[in-house]
Parts: structure tokens; sequence; C-alpha cells
């Protein structure tokens, strides 16, 4: 984005330099990337435990917000200032809430918070489009896809609409919807549906609202926080963009934020467009005050999201029905998904220091989920198996507590070179036992634990058309790793940075596992096959094999 689009803001940014006499505000608040955590998460963004929430640390969940969420309607509905509560998509995937009751609970509690609009995400097509038509009957506000033709659908033609009016106590406002183009590679939308350029797309809604005389309107979309700046750019008659997809954090009092908020961009007519997200998981509630001038141009734009932490006291009714409908959710980890015919082994120590049974199966069953995209490689950090399997049935539950961080495949794009960087950055802290030693598929190397970190990796080859391969350090490769690593966490600054054509959300490890599990059958063996050499190791992998369990107490960091 070339600077003259970006714009110095504060908290509070006026967009011209006088002020119309005849003012209107608009408080939009909105989430985006909900992710079924209609449960409190704690610091790691995975459904916090009973401990951790009697310690006051947890964060977001449904009844939290539901309490900030009426506060503040009373708030501004008492000073005459109407209110939108948006969401900018992906409400599924993510925890076994979704796993048990699929679109039904977000809908629900949507419904219960008061959503006024919701954008299509791409993980609401993770069932295919009947997923997408149970949320849409269910909801009590419009779905909206301004850039998905749904006509030849014979599921959603008569369903999915790009746009709607919400009337404010008499002032009507226009919502636009917008869904990433990239859907049919991540997710599955069925053949029936074609997804139209983001901006072409909205923009025809946009107009078409104009032409009704709607004066005010702002897009929700689900497109990243790089394409929604592409709209507000792009899109005459644009008031404003509540996005979501790349989980932006956005703020102008924390160091960490990817930029201030409202983050402001030229617009195609010559006026200024904020642009926001609020992270993801419900962690934050976005709060964006747009003022108007008498003829619907937006003068002011100021707001910050607001922390969903333990000083927001969750709304009884809503924690009574969270607590009732996750009562089966306790049934669903004691069901059986699968068998194996010998222990899956995670033994700390093997796993952050060679290759593991553990390490081998989760890495193969990441790569196998998305081969046919064209990935050839998977890596996958020790810290994150934090239990082992025993032979014979395994149930949901120990699945999850294999991988119990809710954490997602991401896919991309990695030169050689830099896929040796990430191996050395797993072996550079081998003798203290850290977490990141990578666990890999399609993917063979050797590690020197006794040389210098940084020279401890050789002989690495990829698996290419049946046959290793050396790698070729200036080739890209497809890497699928999980998102916590891919956001540079264990120290894998180089997927953060050097990854290309990323995409972070993807379907969660545990559902990955297990769906894997089950497709090789009850006589299944998992074992080691050499894919990783230490030099000097006896070669001993005893506790690979028993079974035990992994000490399950640190963090996904570890």
């Amino acid at each position: 984005m070339s600077k003259t689009r970006l714009l110095a803001t504060a908290a509070s940014l006026a967009l011209t330099g006088g002020m119309a006499h005849a003012e209107s505000v608009l408080h939009i608040l909105h989430t985006n990337d909900f992710h079924s955590r209609i449960e409190s998460i704690n610091k790691y963004d995975s459904t916090c435990d009973a401990e951790t929430e009697e310690a006051g640390e947890c964060f977001g969940g449904s009844a939290r917000l539901a309490t900030k969420i009426a506060e503040l309607r009373a708030e501004f509905e008492a000073a005459g200032e109407p209110v939108l509560l948006l969401d900018g998509g992906d409400q599924f995937q993510g925890s076994l809430f979704y796993s048990t009751y699929k679109g039904k609970a977000a809908a629900e509690f949507m419904n219960t918070l008061g959503y006024d609009a919701m954008a299509v995400g791409n993980h609401e097509f993770d069932d295919g489009p009947e997923g997408l038509v149970a949320l849409i009957e269910a909801a009590d506000f419009p779905v909206l896809s301004a850039n998905i033709d749904a006509s030849q659908s014979n599921l959603l033609a008569d369903k999915l609409v790009g746009s709607a009016v919400v009337d404010l106590d008499g002032e009507k406002i226009g919502i636009v919807g917008g869904t990433t183009i990239n859907t049919p590679e991540i997710s599955s939308p069925g053949d029936a549906l074609i997804f139209q350029g983001q901006v072409d797309g909205i923009a025809a809604d946009v107009e078409e609202l104009t032409e009704q005389g709607i004066n005010k309107i702002v897009a929700v979309t689900h497109i990243g926080f790089q394409g929604e700046q592409e709209l507000a750019a792009n899109i005459p008659g644009l008031d404003a963009v509540v996005g979501g997809h790349s989980n932006t954090f956005l703020s102008n009092t924390d160091e960490s934020a990817e930029g201030p908020y409202p983050f402001m961009v030229d617009g195609a007519d010559g006026t200024q467009v904020p642009v926001v997200q609020a992270y993801a998981y419900g962690k934050y509630l976005g709060h964006l005050k747009l003022t108007f001038d008498n003829d619907g141009k937006v003068i002011a734009a100021e707001g910050e999201p607001i922390l969903i932490d333990n000083s927001v006291e969750p709304d009884a009714e809503v924690a009574a029905r969270i607590a009732e409908l996750g009562a089966p959710i306790e049934e669903l980890k004691t069901r059986i998904v699968a068998e194996t015919a010998v222990p899956i082994g995670a033994d700390r120590v093997d796993c952050r220091a060679k290759e593991c049974v553990m390490g081998s199966l989760v890495a193969d069953a990441m790569l196998d989920r998305v081969k046919e995209q064209g990935i050839q490689i998977a890596i996958q950090n020790g810290g994150g198996l934090r239990a082992s399997i025993d032979a014979g049935p395994i149930s949901m539950g120990e699945v999850i507590s294999v991988l119990p961080f809710q954490n997602t495949l991401s896919t991309f794009l990695l030169k050689g070179e830099d896929v040796v960087a990430a191996l050395e950055n797993g072996a550079s802290q081998i003798e203290e036992g850290a977490g990141r030693f990578a666990q890999v598929a399609g993917l063979k190397y050797t590690v020197d634990p006794a040389a210098e970190a940084g020279s401890r990796i050789s002989d690495v080859q990829v698996m290419m058309d049946g046959a290793w391969t050396a790698i070729d350090p200036q080739a890209e490769y497809g890497v699928v790793s999980n998102n916590y690593m891919r956001s540079g966490g264990d120290g894998y600054d180089v997927f953060a940075v050097n990854g290309m054509k990323a995409y972070d959300f993807g379907p969660d490890l545990a559902d990955v596992l297990a769906e894997y599990l089950i497709q090789q059958g009850p006589d299944f063996e998992p074992a080691t096959d050499g894919r990783i050499t230490v030099l000097g190791d006896a070669g001993d992998d005893a506790s690979a094999e028993t079974g035990e369990n992994a000490d399950g107490g640190e963090a996904a960091a570890e």
C-alpha cells in the first residue's frame, strides 16, 4: 500500500476542516473470526478451564460479550445515538461447541446478543454449503456476501444476499457483505457458487444502495486487512469497512497492534474511509464511532477495541445456557473415534530432541490433509504434542489431550533456504529440551546437537515425485504448519517474515489428527521411520513407544 493511502490517526480523527451544522452519530460494535469461542478463552486463545477462570485470567466468551454489548447499547441509546452490531465472518470452526452443534450454537448466541448483520466467512463453508444454509435459516439477522453469485445453487440461490438495509429509529444504514475470493481453495463451498472479484462484487451492491437513496453504507467483510483497504480505496460511496479473515489487531494504545484504530484509507471519492478489525476469538469487542454530516459523509471517525477480560461480569442467563449446552461436550470427549494397534508415544524428552512416534504421526496427518493443495512439507513443533495415546480404542478426549491448543493448520510457500533456517531454529535449543524441535513429514534431515546453534542441520531432503531429493535453497516449497508457529511462535520468525501466500486459519489440528486416525483403521501401527537422524544418538526409541503421557502443564509456546 502506498504511503499516500495511510493517514496518521489518533483515537479521534476529524476528516474535514469544518463540521457541517447537521451531524449524526453511528456506533458500530463488531467482532470477527470468533471461531466458536462461545466459552471464555485463556491467554493462548483456547477454551479456558475452571482453574484459570477462577484465577480471573480468562477473556471473551459469549456471556461476557453479552454483558458488555448490553452496557454499551444502553449508554449510546440513552444519548440518542444508534448502534450496529456486526460480525466479520468465521463464526464456525475452532471449538468443541462447533464440533457438537455446528452452526446452531453460533446462531443461537448471535441472536441472543442481537447482531444486525454478519459477513460470510470461508469457514462457514467447512461443512459445505449446507452448513451456511442452516446458519442463514436460524439467524435473526442477514448473513451477507455481495461477491458470491449463488444463482446457480439450489441451496443458496434464494437465501444468500449481498446487502441489507437496517432501520435504526428511522435512520437507514446500508450494509454490504463480502467474502475472500480464495474460499474455494481453503474451504468447501461446492461447485455451484461463483466467487466474483471482491471490489467489483461489493461495488455493485454499494451502487445499488446509493441509487435507492441510502447515503450511509458500511461494508462488513471477510477478506483480510490488505484486501479491505483495497475496498476502501476503490469503492465510491463506502463509509467504513468492518473486516475479518486476517485476525488483525488495531489499536491506538497497544504497541503490539498492526496499526491505528481506525485505520484510515484515502477513498475513491476524495473522502477518508475507516477500516477496522478486532483481532479474533471474542477477546476484543471493536467500537467504531462515526460522525456524519447532513449529506451522509463521514466527518469524524474514532474508537478503540475493548478488551473483554475478567473485569466484565458474564451475563448470568447466557452463562447458564452455555453450561447447559456444554454438558454433552464432556460426553464428546469420551467418544471413541479410532483405534490403534500399538501405543503412540509423545514422550517429552524424545519429541523435543529427535523423531518421535506422535510427531511423525501428527506431521503425516497435517501433510495428508493439504497435499492436494500442492503442499510438500509439514513441520510441527515437538512442544505442541502434549500426551501419548495407549494401544486400543482412541477417544476424542485423548486426541484433544495430544493437541489441546486449538491450533489451526497454516499453509504457505517458503524457499528451501528458509526451510533449512526453520530446522536450525528447531534444533537451536535442543540441549534445553525446548518445544521448538521440528517434527516433520515429506522431509528428512540430520541434526548434530554437538555443533554450534545455527550450524546443526545437514542433509535436508524433500520427497519429490516419489523420491528423496536434496532441498534446493532457491526453490519454493509448499509448507504446512500450525498457526502458532506460522505467526513466529517458538522462534519460527522465518515463517512469519518470509512465508508467502500464507493462510493461517485452516481446520483445528486435533480434528485433522482424529480424521487421519479414522482413515488408517484399527490395525494402524504408527512408528518412527528415520526421517530425522540425530548424530551421536543411541537410537533408543523405547520411551517413544511406551504410551506414557507427556508433561501436560506447559503452554503452546513450549
